[in-house]
């Protein structure tokens, strides 16, 4: 984890309200693994005291990119910032996605909008390609459709209005794969990001067909470093359950650990 000033080589408009922001970080973007995230500070926004967390989306030799949506005066102010200006980063935090071994488990993602962003670097870096199941409420909240095809990856495209891809919940084709033999399919792991609605699916689809899955649990957060505890799951401990930090112990958990019943 480290605090540095970055500075903006580019930030463009993608689709509908979502942005794309790189950041020149030459000494964080070598420490970033797959599933962790970046918190940002908009140093114009002088009324703003609390960072901004994002998942850390694609990794270059000396930067790191982001997608985000403007949903509130920090991400609008973001939005507005050109090249060359500076923003206050710390990063990569969190605990990450485990990266498959060559040989082993076939990796099966599954997203719900711009949780795809958290994923793109566990695609790239598994050495063995899979599938990735991305859902949304309409077209345009599919992200990184191309990025993930040009790397050699199946996409499954679900909408709720059915404006792209299939109609209905991005489970329903993951369901389908499951429960159809495949012997490209070498054991198959789940991997999520997502709405927690969508997270608690998946992890029930996991169980239901003895798979192992890690989720990246979507909780607010305030610190980002573990100090607050605004962003508390509760996890299984032994015979009962302790909370556990999305910003420390996460945000990627073992779907088997997360107790369901009483989060949030």
């Amino acid at each position: 984890m480290l605090e540095q000033t970055a500075q903006i080589v580019s930030n463009e408009h993608d689709t509908d309200a979502y942005f794309r922001l790189v950041l020149r970080a030459p000494q964080i973007a070598p420490l970033v693994q797959p599933g962790q995230f970046a918190h940002v500070r908009v140093t114009t926004l002088k009324d703003a005291l609390l960072r901004r967390p994002f998942s850390i989306f694609q990794v270059g030799k000396d930067t790191f990119s982001i997608l985000y949506k403007t949903v509130g005066k920090g991400t609008d102010a973001l939005s507005r910032m050109r090249a060359g200006e500076e923003v206050s980063v710390i990063a990569p935090l969190g605990h990450g996605f485990t990266v498959p071994q060559r040989g082993g488990e076939t990796p099966l993602l599954v997203a719900g909008g711009y949780g795809m962003a958290a994923m793109y670097l566990l695609a790239q870096r598994s050495p063995q390609k899979g599938i990735v199941f991305v859902g949304g409420r309409k077209r345009v909240d599919i992200l990184c459709e191309k990025e993930f095809q040009e790397i050699g990856w199946q996409v499954r495209v679900t909408t709720e209005d059915g404006s792209h891809g299939e109609k209905g919940l991005v489970t329903q084709p993951l369901i389908q794969q499951l429960r159809t033999p495949n012997s490209e399919l070498r054991t198959p792991k789940l991997f999520a990001c997502g709405p927690t609605g969508m997270l608690k699916a998946v992890g029930k689809i996991a169980e239901e067909f003895n798979l192992p899955c890690e989720l990246s649990m979507d909780e607010h957060m305030c610190c980002g470093v573990g100090v607050c505890l605004t962003c508390v799951i509760p996890v299984k401990n032994g015979d009962g359950w302790e909370y556990q930090r999305a910003c420390t112990e996460g945000p990627v958990f073992d779907s088997r650990q997360v107790v369901w019943e009483t989060t949030k």
